[in-house]
């Protein structure tokens, strides 16, 4: 079962191999297996393991307790993979997604499901996915844990399965978009609840746009602030995707744009570029990789 009580004892993981932990994808994805191929990007999909069903049993579950709970495994999750320069987005906090260039080790995602079991009453499993693009390293990631089984399925238990090379090269960009003078339109000027209208239409239709046009992966992290894992992009590219939003929902964007061999290493950058655009009122920079960063 999903939930091992008496101290979590006796929980099993599945582990799913695809490739047989060689550099081949599987023919039950692809229809022909692709010979040793280093992809551009590692993403991994964390799901909790039959959570739908463990919080109404024995009995329906305080909603106020879940949430803390779902934050608390979220925090977990992104002290894990921050350790490795990566980034997790919380998605849907029984669903989570992380940029993990750099975790190349399956058995430190297992280390990790080790850790979650111990300290929580709930498992998680994780699907593993390369790709070329943020989005099809995603799509990948999914497509082992849904082979494995529901998320329902309380026989399927801290999954841990891959699909695509074991190492990535090249490099990735993080593209960090706020909403130009949130504050003074939005949140100074009308209620809580149309100021989050407002910006959950934008992120949707940000990621929309970032996936479709460009193998992006683009998720809202609080405030009126969106992040997008992309392949390399042209400043070009951005501005189109910022003349798209406003024609779409009126909300004008800023974005700062970094590149970099780890997500964090591309979103410092981005982080920076947004703060010279909010200091010099320009809709886009970039931060050059040279000099090298300083953290402070």
């Amino acid at each position: 079962m999903a939930l091992c009580p008496s101290g979590w004892s006796g929980c099993r993981r599945s582990v799913v191999s695809f490739t047989g932990r060689q550099s081949v994808i599987s023919d039950s994805f692809y229809g022909h297996g692709v010979a040793s191929k280093r992809d551009r990007v590692q993403l991994t999909h964390f799901q909790l393991d039959n959570y739908g069903p463990w919080t109404t049993s024995p009995a329906p579950r305080r909603e106020t307790e879940l949430q803390a709970l779902q934050a608390r495994i979220y925090a977990s999750v992104s002290d894990f993979v921050g350790g490795y320069d990566g980034y997790v987005f919380f998605d849907r906090f029984d669903n989570m997604v992380a940029v993990t260039d750099g975790i190349d080790d399956d058995d430190a995602h297992a280390t990790f499901q080790d850790r979650i079991r111990t300290q929580f009453p709930i498992t998680v499993s994780a699907g593993i996915g390369t790709g070329e693009t943020p989005a099809s390293a995603l799509e990948r990631a999914t497509e082992t844990l849904q082979t494995a089984g529901s998320a329902q399925d309380d026989s399927r238990t801290e999954v841990l399965a891959r699909n695509g090379t074991e190492t990535t090269s090249g490099e990735l960009a993080v593209v960090h978009f706020d909403v130009v003078d949130a504050t003074g339109t939005y949140t100074d000027q009308v209620s809580a609840g149309d100021a989050t209208v407002v910006i959950k239409r934008v992120a949707v239709e940000l990621a929309s746009t970032l996936r479709a046009e460009h193998g992006g992966v683009a998720h809202f992290v609080g405030g009126d602030n969106i992040i997008a894992v992309c392949p390399p992009i042209t400043d070009e590219d951005v501005e189109a995707v910022r003349r798209t939003i406003y024609e779409t929902t009126g909300v004008e964007l800023q974005a700062g744009i970094g590149t970099g061999q780890t997500a964090h290493e591309a979103g410092y950058r981005a982080k920076l570029a947004l703060e010279e655009c909010r200091e010099t009122g320009d809709r886009i920079r970039r931060t050059p990789q040279t000099p090298p960063l300083d953290h402070g």
